[in-house]
């Protein structure tokens, strides 16, 4: 007997191939949608999750189009239970009533879920299996972009605007376009359907009102009420795929790389080009046949198929660590580390011998040290990061390695003040530029060296040095009660004080002698 009855499981309505299937005539007759496809659909609506609406709007189509084309669009089933729909994809509930309701029909299921698919066989209904495609039609998102445009910002009733052009080097432009809440819902039914279609493809996030996709070379974010104050979506890709001796680096930084580096930190502002930078690296590093791989939420580093590109396991990163510490790569790139646990877990994997290049924003090399500080303990810093980098304007621009060493810190005399200091290097000349050490309960980050104006010295009003009510001498005098000691040098001053107010003004107080140093000139601080 031939049938002519077909059931839709949620996943064809979703992608909106079953849409295609009937216009193309390749089913035609009864088209049975269950109401347990429908509960689910409403669900994730009500969660404010795009699957859920572009699953809806599908189904409009599709009984716009029952009536166009003489096919029967009838809705069947059970409504299943709030606890079925909740956890309809860990437990199947819902996949089951579909099933249940094709055996009763006698008809054919429909469906693009491999799972359903094979559980279907196995129970002896015919099914229409709908493979992942590796392509999909023209999104209509694509039309505006250039070769040269970074990123493309759409929101409703707004004028469309793009990033174009090289890091360091981006100029906003208007587009023209002012599309309309329905224009925009459309461009995003088109990323989810498309999502759906191709295994490549794949949603990094998707909770209420925000949803984080990945595709291919696009990174796309969709916000829209409650999350934000209207429907807008945000599309981001890089624009060039660099190698590493593309970049202006010295034989110097090429040999640390090459031989000596293990614990890498990338950093720079959003745009700069760091994560093209860590991409680079990490195909160098393959090239040289070291097992490279990468943790990424989302994972849009732009690497060859072979750098295998892992993800948050279970929505954590520590179990990606465990999984990694089984896999024992030679180098790992963490990329946008952000939260406590992130530099935690850089550490761990640090100290078990793993290559790791962590990927950070902070507009200078030495915001990347300081990222560190309070979430592992300060004197092993220096045995987890050997070389940071910053990334400036697409280039690597100020460079920086650390040592470990016990010594008096810059602006002490007492011998019994020396401690464990870290010395945070130029690695280019092998200056000290800055010291970081712990006084008391607070860690100090004590810059070294002297910036222009403090070098001429006693310019732009930095002369006051006497009492004259609000002199530097006058000002210490209050602070410390009158016990203090003050010396001239070029450029600024040395001022002595008692060891309890020394460690305030190298910790809590270390704020109040930047801002007098903006007046005065450079401040050096020792014990009475």
């Amino acid at each position: 007997m031939t049938r002519d009855r077909y059931v839709c499981d949620t996943s064809v309505v979703v992608d909106g191939r079953i849409i295609e299937l009937l216009k193309e005539k390749k089913i035609a007759g009864t088209i049975y949608v269950t109401t347990a496809t429908l509960a689910e659909l409403e669900h994730q609506a009500n969660s404010g999750r795009e699957i859920g609406f572009t699953g809806l709007d599908v189904m409009k189509k599709l009984k716009a189009l029952s009536l166009e084309n003489e096919f029967e669009l009838i809705i069947e089933g059970p409504r299943p239970t709030p606890q079925q729909i909740i956890h309809a994809k860990t437990t199947g509930e819902v996949d089951a009533l579909i099933r249940s309701i094709a055996k009763e029909l006698d008809a054919i299921l429909v469906t693009g879920d491999k799972v359903q698919h094979s559980v279907a066989e196995a129970e002896g209904i015919e099914t229409i299996y709908l493979r992942s495609r590796e392509e999909v039609g023209e999104l209509s998102f694509k039309k505006y972009f250039t070769p040269q445009t970074m990123s493309v910002h759409i929101k409703e009733n707004c004028e469309v605007v793009a990033k174009i052009g090289r890091p360091g080097e981006v100029q906003v432009v208007g587009l023209g376009e002012k599309p309309t809440l329905e224009q925009i819902r459309k461009i995003s039914e088109e990323i989810v359907e498309a999502v759906k279609r191709n295994r490549s493809y794949y949603f990094e996030m998707d909770k209420e009102g925000v949803s984080v996709i990945q595709m291919a070379e696009y990174r796309i974010v969709i916000a829209k009420p409650p999350f934000s104050d209207g429907f807008e979506i945000t599309l981001v890709r890089p624009i060039k795929r660099m190698k590493l001796d593309e970049y202006q680096m010295s034989e110097k930084l090429w040999n640390r790389l090459d031989q000596e580096a293990e614990g890498i930190i990338i950093c720079g502002p959003p745009g700069s080009g760091k994560s093209t930078f860590a991409a680079a690296l990490a195909e160098y590093y393959y090239s040289k046949k070291k097992v490279v791989k990468t943790m990424e939420s989302p994972r849009d580093l732009r690497v060859q198929d072979a750098i295998t590109q892992y993800s948050p396991l279970e929505g954590s990163f520590e179990n990606t660590k465990e999984i990694l510490l089984l896999v024992r790569p030679d180098y790992t790139f963490y990329d946008e580390m952000r939260k406590i646990i992130d530099f935690q877990i850089y550490a761990d994997m640090r100290m078990a011998g793993i290559g790791l290049v962590g990927v950070v924003h902070g507009r200078k090399a030495i915001d990347a040290v300081q990222r560190f500080i309070n979430k592992v303990d300060l004197g092993m810093i220096p045995q987890i990061v050997d070389t940071v980098i910053l990334i400036d304007k697409g280039q690597p621009g100020q460079i920086y390695e650390l040592f470990h060493t016990v010594k008096v810190p810059s602006g002490m005399r007492e011998a019994d003040l020396a401690r464990p200091v870290i010395e945070v290097k130029n690695f280019e000349t092998g200056e000290i530029e800055f010291e970081i050490y712990k006084f008391g309960e607070e860690t100090v980050v004590l810059p070294l060296k002297q910036n222009r104006r403090e070098k001429r010295g006693g310019e732009g009003g930095r002369r006051n040095f006497g009492h004259e009510g609000g002199g530097i001498e006058g000002i210490f005098s209050k602070m410390t009660n009158g016990r203090f000691k003050v010396e001239k040098m070029a450029g600024g001053v040395k001022i002595y004080v008692e060891p309890r107010d020394l460690n305030y003004f190298m910790g809590k107080g270390r704020n109040k002698i930047r801002k007098l140093e903006k007046r005065y000139g450079n401040i050096e601080l020792g014990e009475i």
